[in-house]
């Protein structure tokens, strides 16, 4: 069945989510915090590792770096476009607006972070377009299975630390890959290996910076980055013509 990946992969959210937001209301305080901590500090690693192995190349034994100045420049493009439109703002209102029709306050205090971060920590990767257009183009749902299996233990970690609004995710998670399932006959010849990794590269330093906020507290405006990741979509068209 033709988009049975991304309905397993929604459904592992909604799992795992349900066990975190279980876990936190039975959790301290003090070790919520703990939590958060150390799953951003996890985060924050599978930012670098992702960033690592889409930049770092063996030339002959020796180390070199591809695509750093694509990197820049996708960051820098992405938050001036951001912070034209302030995306971030407006995930903010999406999120509080669920957020005021769900009772508990206390329970849902992070809501619209939780909701960001993990709507991001989710779709972003070569998973999560490999998988996708397999699954829409031979019904082979593996890597969409395999993703789910990862997403769902990790909706455990991030619910339990920032509340309910990591159900929410399965939106954006639901019509990213679905749309890519859907026209995956159209997209694929266009996603070459080249430009996956560099999509995975830009965002991966965005999942970087997510792990950044929930361990070390900053402020990087997460949301007004999210069209750098679209910058590589448009280098490429520009390169083929």
């Amino acid at each position: 069945m033709i988009g049975l990946g991304t309905i397993i992969n929604v459904f592992a959210i909604i799992i795992g989510a349900t066990v975190g937001i279980l876990l936190h209301k039975i959790i301290p305080t003090r070790l919520q915090n703990t939590v958060t901590s150390a799953v951003g500090l996890s985060v924050c690693f599978v930012g670098i590792s992702g960033v690592v192995s889409k930049m770092l190349v063996s030339n002959n034994g020796v180390f070199e770096t591809k695509d750093t100045m694509l990197m820049v420049a996708s960051l820098v493009i992405g938050a001036f476009i951001g912070e034209l439109f302030n995306i971030e703002k407006q995930l903010e209102r999406f999120g509080n607006f669920c957020k005021s029709h769900i009772k508990s306050k206390k329970e849902n205090a992070r809501f619209t972070e939780g909701f960001v971060s993990s709507s991001l920590l989710f779709c972003v990767g070569a998973m999560a377009i490999v998988g996708s257009l397999e699954d829409g183009l031979t019904g082979n749902y593996t890597t969409l299975f395999a993703k789910s299996l990862m997403d769902g233990t990790v909706s455990i970690f991030f619910a339990a630390s920032m509340g309910a609004g990591v159900y929410l995710s399965v939106l954006p998670i639901a019509i990213y890959q679905g749309g890519i399932t859907i026209l995956a006959g159209v997209i694929k010849p266009y996603l070459s290996t080249v430009l996956i990794d560099q999509l995975s590269l830009v965002g991966s330093v965005l999942i970087f910076a997510i792990g950044l906020n929930m361990c070390a507290n900053t402020k990087i405006k997460i949301g007004n980055l999210l069209p750098a990741v679209l910058v590589p979509i448009v280098y490429n068209i520009i390169v083929s013509i």
